[in-house]
């Protein structure tokens, strides 16, 4: 029998409060907001490190990915784990959005169902090339380099004429680890910020705009960016469902991060389906929709 209807992932970083560090306290506010709202719908909520290494998984009917932010940084521990629990309980979203998810290469599937996303070049590991000639090669000017496997801006990098070469002993090393992907500069999102939308199963709840520190590109609030709410247009609701409808399955939740590109398109920067931060602090309803939509995903 289950002891549990579901169960909130965190690391093991944010299971306690903090009354000194505003980034873990926000952290577990937020959980506290999913779990109160699963709790009123009658549901039996425990929160636990995804690593716990005492907890009987196929003790709970579900498990909610929420704040589990070590992920990409145990990404070869996380992939075991993950194909474990998958076997011994329900996964919000599902281990195949969330494999779906991991690797950026998505964004190429998402292109291929006609959503517009950030232009980008894919480096498969232990190619022999320079950024010199990648960039030779695309005629890119300003460009940011990145893994495929990455989150909070890991080894994220600015490259400029003048600072390539800086870059060639870090690209080196790490594309000799894991793929990397390249893109173009997108100077709208320094200037106009990026905009994310929150959408819970194909239904628009709330909205945040991202906003870089002045002199920096990531909009991260990890890297001082400013994060306040914003009011989306029809246009750009329309563009964050469609593309949660081209994900292999309609995801439970997701946040869609959109921006306006170098050729003033609106795109997909990235689709975030596994550990997202969802700003329910911002919104009072938004907790108590995604629990409702849980409650009935569950029966």
């Amino acid at each position: 029998m289950k002891v549990f209807d579901i169960v909130i992932l965190t690391d093991k970083r944010y299971l306690e409060d903090s009354e000194t560090n505003t980034y873990k306290h926000n952290v577990f506010y937020e959980d506290f907001l999913v779990q109160e709202a699963l709790q009123a719908e009658s549901l039996k909520v425990t929160r636990l490190a995804w690593d716990d290494p005492n907890f009987n998984w196929s003790d709970t009917k579900a498990v909610l990915f929420r704040t589990t932010w070590d992920y990409f940084d145990r990404f070869p521990e996380f992939s075991k784990w993950l194909a474990m629990v998958s076997t011994k309980t329900r996964l919000l979203n599902s281990e195949k959005l969330i494999r779906w998810n991991i690797d950026k290469y998505y964004l190429l599937d998402l292109k291929a169902k006609g959503i517009h996303v950030a232009e980008s070049f894919f480096i498969e590991t232990g190619t022999k090339t320079t950024l010199a000639k990648i960039h030779q090669q695309l005629n890119w000017q300003e460009t940011v380099l990145k893994p495929c496997v990455s989150g909070s801006a890991r080894h994220t990098y600015k490259l400029t004429f003048e600072n390539r070469h800086e870059h060639e002993t870090i690209f080196t090393e790490l594309i000799q680890q894991e793929r990397m992907m390249l893109q173009p500069f997108q100077q709208n999102i320094v200037t106009q910020g990026e905009m994310s939308l929150i959408v819970f199963n194909g239904v628009y709840s709330h909205a945040v705009l991202k906003q870089a520190k002045a002199g920096d590109f990531r909009v991260q609030d990890d890297f001082g960016g400013r994060v306040i709410p914003y009011t989306p247009t029809d246009d750009q609701i329309a563009f964050a469902i469609n593309a949660t409808k081209a994900c292999p399955e309609l995801p439970i939740y997701a946040r869609v991060d959109i921006f306006t590109d170098n050729a003033n398109q609106l795109a997909v920067s990235e689709l975030e389906l596994i550990e997202p931060e969802l700003w329910f602090r911002n919104d009072s309803k938004a907790a108590k929709i995604l629990a409702k939509h849980i409650a009935l995903h569950l029966k």
